[in-house]
């Protein structure tokens, strides 16, 4: 392998100046979906987050025993919604229901934004590494070319040593 040829090879291997004007610079998407939430996106999100929770579930656990148990042993001139219909306790559950719903049906729409733009975030952090990639086992390749015709010409001087003695 001559000095040209490496030179040549070497030339041929792209520089990661080459990659990052090829890629677009890395994104933040927790920046990006933030700039992109309207403050009723902003509160869709929250409530989903909240009422996901195992605390939500605990307050309307809490809430139900106290409001059936208040309304079943209660003293009988305090209770304000008689079992065993607890039509105010059903009404109450049906609205915080049909108004929650739809709530975090926005709410989990706008999650599924974010994993979405994650994912598409990934997918370019994985194109640049295996560019990147690319690059460096190309030089490696390159390098083990050199280094295999250095040993060529070691051997090769050892063996005129050697005759010439």
């Amino acid at each position: 392998m001559s000095v040209q040829s490496f030179a040549n090879d070497a030339a041929r291997v792209a520089k990661f100046s080459d990659i990052n004007a090829r890629f677009s610079p890395t994104r933040n998407v927790n920046v990006e979906l933030a700039r992109s939430l309207s403050p009723t996106d902003r509160l869709a999100v929250w409530v989903t987050d909240r009422v996901g929770s195992m605390g939500f579930f605990f307050a309307v656990a809490l809430w139900t025993l106290v409001w059936l148990g208040w309304n079943t042993v209660g003293p009988t001139e305090l209770r304000f919604d008689p079992g065993p219909a607890f039509a105010v306790w059903l009404f109450v559950s049906n609205l915080l229901q049909l108004h929650l719903m739809p709530l975090i049906m926005v709410g989990q729409n706008l999650q599924d934004r974010y994993g979405e733009l994650v994912a598409s975030a990934d997918f370019d952090i994985s194109q640049r590494t295996e560019a990147e990639v690319e690059v460096i086992l190309q030089h490696l390749t390159n390098q083990n070319a050199l280094m295999l015709e250095i040993l060529r010409r070691v051997e090769g001087l050892e063996s005129a040593s050697r005759v010439s003695r």
